[in-house]
């Protein structure tokens, strides 16, 4: 069973180390890339107030956050939803550095230790879009998914803003898998499909093919001034530099 949280925190401002503190968590889960309903959300108290550009962010007041509980508080509970799991988080390196000061201060080990790894949809986004706007809203409007509903940013909401956002980021990413219904709950058994069992067969070009790429590649060689790669390639200069 392969088992993601996708995390999102809000927090009261920008830098864990000058003080500031987490006011929200919200996570769901992915068991099989679907969304199973099993979520974990927490308001915090974060015993201090959020900075001004902060509240214009997320909208949660201080006097809402007032009785709810702090994170020392929630920690065993929130530890047991994401221990073992694959947490995926979009610009992981700012929450992270939340979750492991909250951790450090309630005396736990850092937050990497408690799960199996941690992915960052930042870091992927830049990778697929390079130069482009990778934000939570430019990879919704990007990749078809409805954000219509986010006025304010809000960790539970983002977080299942981010899921869609990841399964379309992975989408050709997912392996040839066989399922079997196994009749128990609904839930599938999933193996692996070997590859090296196939036995593909080749279909060689026809004369005729062969006969135009190599008109469209004179007519490339032709256009570059005979430059091309493969006509440098074929020179008997080169060949003896290939051979040693």
């Amino acid at each position: 069973m392969s088992r993601q949280i996708i995390l999102d925190t809000e927090t009261t401002g920008l830098s864990a180390d000058a003080g500031d503190r987490i006011i929200e968590i919200g996570c769901v889960e992915l068991v099989n890339r679907k969304l199973t309903g099993n979520n974990c959300h927490y308001y915090l108290n974060p015993g201090r107030d959020s900075h001004e550009d902060a509240l214009k962010v997320h909208g949660i007041s201080n006097e809402f956050l007032r009785d709810k509980p702090r994170f020392a508080a929630v920690a065993a509970d929130f530890l047991d939803y994401v221990r073992g799991a694959e947490i995926i988080i979009h610009n992981a390196a700012f929450d992270v550095s939340f979750l492991n000061k909250e951790l450090e201060l309630a005396g736990l080990p850092p937050f990497a230790a408690h799960v199996e790894a941690i992915t960052d949809t930042l870091a992927m986004a830049k990778e697929l879009y390079p130069g482009k706007r990778n934000s939570l809203d430019a990879l919704c409007d990007r990749l078809g998914v409805d954000n219509s509903s986010r006025t304010l940013h809000g960790a539970l909401l983002d977080a299942e803003l981010l899921a869609d956002v990841y399964i379309n980021l992975t989408r050709g990413q997912e392996a040839l898998l066989i399922t079997e219904d196994s009749g128990a709950g609904g839930m599938l058994d999933v193996a692996a499909f070997d590859l090296r069992t196939l036995h593909l067969r080749v279909l060689p070009a026809s004369d005729a093919e062969l006969a135009a790429h190599a008109a469209v590649l004179a007519e490339i060689d032709k256009a570059s001034g005979g430059k091309t790669i493969w006509k440098i390639a074929e020179t008997p200069e080169t060949c003896a530099i290939i051979a040693g």
